[in-house]
């Protein structure tokens, strides 16, 4: 699809990031409702639902023959050849604590490949946008990836799923492996906000496994678009299905699938 084509998409996608983030801001750190889903640490308030029906209300006015697939609502209009990928709230914890780290993700997937990506951070007011071919921006302004090449030098990101509290030493022993070879390595709460920081060139790499598709979807083809590399554990194309993923500047990205690998190796013991 050609860049101008999508023009219509991406402007509807920021209305409605931009309207929701302003929801968000109203009720950061004091929801009425706050319940859990698949563990006592993955929380859903009334906002996350309220944010989405109006995402979902807003995209739909825009074009209604577009499906849909929400974190908190599901499916709608499931055999579209285009649906619209959307987390209402990527870090409810945060927002319920009234830590200021959490966003909007929306993407657009026509035929099985996202073609727009909009992340919005709406307590920093930024936000990032990426259309397949066109490159990546926040607010306004293009944005590289980083240039650093080696991992030793490198800003990292990840995440601990659900089931870290019933198995940690997988993800501990990785999470080791990355610390000890790096400037450091961040767990901020919000898949989407890590892979908006890469793209922005704030940090070099990201990775985490047990991801849902509204986490990855925005996020990915921000990354492509700034200049810098996805892929799964082994370096394949990723899928939003999968839920592993690597995402990097692109220039330590072998270092990054090396260490996975090393660290895979190590804990069965080879």
């Amino acid at each position: 699809m050609s860049p101008n084509s999508l023009q219509g998409d991406v402007r509807a996608a920021i209305r409605a990031a931009l309207a929701a983030g302003a929801l968000l801001r109203q009720f950061v750190g004091r929801p009425r409702t706050v319940k859990t889903k698949r563990s006592a640490a993955d929380l859903v308030t009334e906002v996350d639902r309220a944010a989405e029906r109006l995402i979902a209300r807003l995209l739909r006015r825009a074009d209604p023959t577009i499906g849909f697939l929400g974190e908190e609502l599901g499916r709608r209009r499931e055999r579209a050849s285009s649906r619209w990928i959307v987390d209402p709230i990527d870090g409810t914890n945060n927002f319920v604590h009234g830590f200021p780290c959490f966003a909007v993700s929306i993407a657009l997937e026509v035929r099985g490949t996202v073609v727009v990506g909009v992340i919005y951070d709406p307590m920093r007011r930024e936000l990032f946008v990426a259309s397949q071919g066109a490159g990546a921006s926040l607010n306004g302004r293009p944005i590289r990836v980083s240039q650093t090449t080696r991992l030793t030098q490198s800003l990292l990101s990840t995440g601990f799923p659900v089931q870290f509290r019933h198995a940690a030493r997988p993800y501990l022993g990785r999470f080791e492996s990355f610390e000890r070879r790096s400037h450091g390595v961040r767990r901020i709460g919000s898949t989407t906000i890590s892979l908006a920081s890469i793209a922005a060139g704030r940090m070099e790499g990201f990775y985490e496994q047990r991801l849902w598709p509204w986490d990855i979807a925005a996020g990915i083809l921000l990354v492509q678009e700034a200049g810098g590399r996805v892929s799964n554990f082994r370096g394949e194309p990723p899928t939003l299905t999968e839920g592993r993923l690597v995402a990097s500047n692109g220039r330590i990205h072998r270092q990054m699938l090396q260490l996975i690998a090393g660290a895979h190796l190590l804990r069965r013991g080879r």
